[in-house]
Formats: structure tokens, C-alpha cells, sequence
């Protein structure tokens, strides 16, 4: 068994910051796997394009190659079932497609605008001209226009965790008494915004604040310890 996984980096190759590579550095942790890190850039895409992705994570198993965190996490589950289980049986598995869906809508999308103006201070130049003229184009104005209003927007933000912070009222994860896979899709948004961007997501006073550091500790520290900031 030899796993590699691309992980999209900036000029500090030991800051990885995809969200979805999150999700799937949390999954190996869980399942007990360990994975070489093959840093990634945006410009990057002829290195990936041979494993049939212009994105990451793309996982190599040996010669086979993995694309998309979700099919990644699925393949781990399959091919490693002697490994703690990422789902806890197939009931588990669907309701984590819910997740994963709610992760990239609520999670992703609804922090993208509050820290995309924060995300080329951490990239070389030719990546940082990359990222801002192709989001730039998907927005149709500049990124500090599209940022301008998280002080407003984070509020909105806060409020949209509630089912999220109702669930942490009464189990310790998503998962119940333990983090699953359902955790770590919600984790890799929190992960993705603290290490790209100072900007205050979370109060401490917040459920899911402590939500996030219940998980910190119960990988030793692995996210926590990854160079960024508090957010």
C-alpha cells in the first residue's frame, strides 16, 4: 500500500488549504492510513491532468487514482473496511451524501465570499493573478467587492449554523459520542477559512466553536497544529 495525495498549497508547501483536501486528510487520520503529501498549485493542472482531474484531492492507491473527495472517501471506506469505518454502515453513508451537499453549500459557499479577497495573500504571484482573475470573472467584480460585506455577512453566516449547533447540543459530534465522516466535511470549510484568512468566523462562546476543537483533540492536534490562524 503506497498513498499519495495532491493537496492544494500557496508558497508554504506545508499549508495545505482545499477544504476538500481536508475532508480527506481527517478521513485517513480516522481510518488509520497515512498518505504522502504531494504539494499542488493552481496553475499546476498539467501535473493532475493525467489522473483525469484539474481539481484536488486526487488520491493515488498505487497506480490507481481517486478524484473527488467524496469518491475518495467512499473508496477508503470500500477498500479499507478492516479500518474504523467513516460512516458506520450504509445508513451512515447516505446521510453523509446529505452532508457532503450541505457542507458545499451551507459550509463552502457560505464562507468563500468572507475570505476570497484574504486567499492570494497566501500564493505566489502567477497563482495569486490566476485565482483573482478567474473568480473575478465568476463574480463579475473584484474580490474586495465581493468581501466587502462579510462584517454583515458572518452574521447571517452564524445564524445559518443552527442545525448544526441544535445537534451539538445533545452529541458531542455529528457522528455521535465520535467524529465521522460527516464531521470532517463540515470541519474542512472551518480548517480551509482559518488557515487562508484572520477573519472570525466563530465566536468562542459558540457550540460549534467547541465543536472544532473537540475535534482538534481528538486527532492530537493534527489540524490545530497546521500553521494558520484562529478563526
Amino acid at each position: 500500500m503506497s498513498l499519495k495525495l495532491y493537496e492544494l498549497v500557496g508558497t508554504d508547501a506545508g499549508r495545505p488549504f482545499s477544504p476538500y483536501c481536508w475532508r480527506i486528510r481527517m478521513a485517513l487520520a480516522h481510518k488509520g492510513l497515512s498518505a504522502e503529501s504531494i504539494p499542488w498549485r493552481f496553475t499546476e493542472k498539467a501535473a493532475i491532468a493525467p489522473h483525469g482531474s484539474e481539481k484536488v484531492p486526487v488520491m493515488l492507491d498505487g497506480e490507481r487514482a481517486v478524484v473527488d473527495s467524496w469518491v475518495i472517501a467512499n473508496y477508503l471506506e470500500d477498500t479499507y473496511p478492516d479500518r474504523p469505518s467513516l460512516f458506520g454502515g450504509e445508513g451512515g453513508r447516505a446521510t453523509a451524501r446529505f452532508m457532503n451537499w450541505w457542507g458545499d453549500i451551507a459550509i463552502v459557499a457560505g464562507i468563500f465570499p468572507m475570505i476570497i479577497a484574504d486567499i492570494p495573500n497566501n500564493l505566489a504571484a502567477e497563482d495569486a493573478a490566476y485565482f483573482r482573475a478567474s473568480r473575478e470573472a465568476r463574480f463579475g467584480k473584484s474580490l474586495e467587492e465581493v468581501m466587502a460585506g462579510r462584517d454583515q455577512a458572518v452574521t447571517v453566516f452564524r445564524k445559518s449554523l443552527d442545525p448544526l449547533r441544535l445537534t451539538l447540543k445533545t452529541q458531542a459530534f455529528l457522528g455521535g459520542d465520535k467524529p465521522n465522516y460527516a464531521d470532517y466535511i463540515v470541519f474542512g470549510g472551518f480548517q480551509w477559512a482559518r488557515v487562508v484568512s484572520p477573519f472570525r468566523l466563530l465566536e468562542e462562546s459558540d457550540p460549534v466553536f467547541a465543536w472544532r476543537e473537540r475535534l482538534f483533540d481528538a486527532f492530537g492536534g493534527m489540524a490545530r497544529n497546521s500553521p494558520g490562524h484562529p478563526v
